[in-house]
């Protein structure tokens, strides 16, 4: 299987340069299994941030039984699943390697245009003197 463009399952929700943002769909097509994909480029590198958000299954188990857990464990476990078909997969993982890619060919451009300037504003610098 080859990537598809535009990619099935994968949404592009902002592209800032150094910063893209993704929103990954479960195949059952519920927003609440969506998780967000940012990646960024800084100084340090890249950075893949993927953020899910979970619910308690409150009702599966009493109400003092979380409450205990809650109390002697200081948290309640909670898990969530995301499924992509095979095709979806492919496509998550090449957005993965290209949104990676674009954001640190912006980071080195963007350092590449400030040595320049910094390059330029010493020469200006040495030219008055």
């Amino acid at each position: 299987m080859k990537t598809q463009v535009p990619a099935e399952g994968i949404l592009k929700q902002n592209d800032w340069g150094d910063s893209k943002v993704y929103r990954v769909t479960c195949e059952c097509s519920s927003p609440e299994c969506d998780h967000n994909i940012w990646v960024e480029s800084d100084d340090t590198g890249i950075a893949v941030n993927i953020y899910v958000t979970t619910r308690t299954n409150f009702w599966s188990k009493t109400r003092w039984t979380h409450i205990w857990t809650l109390l002697t464990k200081g948290y309640v476990d909670t898990e969530s699943t995301i499924c992509l078909k095979e095709q979806q997969a492919i496509n998550y993982a090449q957005t993965l390697v290209t949104a990676s890619a674009d954001v640190k060919e912006f980071r080195n451009a963007r350092q590449n245009n400030k040595e320049r300037a910094t390059i330029t504003k010493m020469a200006n610098e040495q030219d008055c003197i």
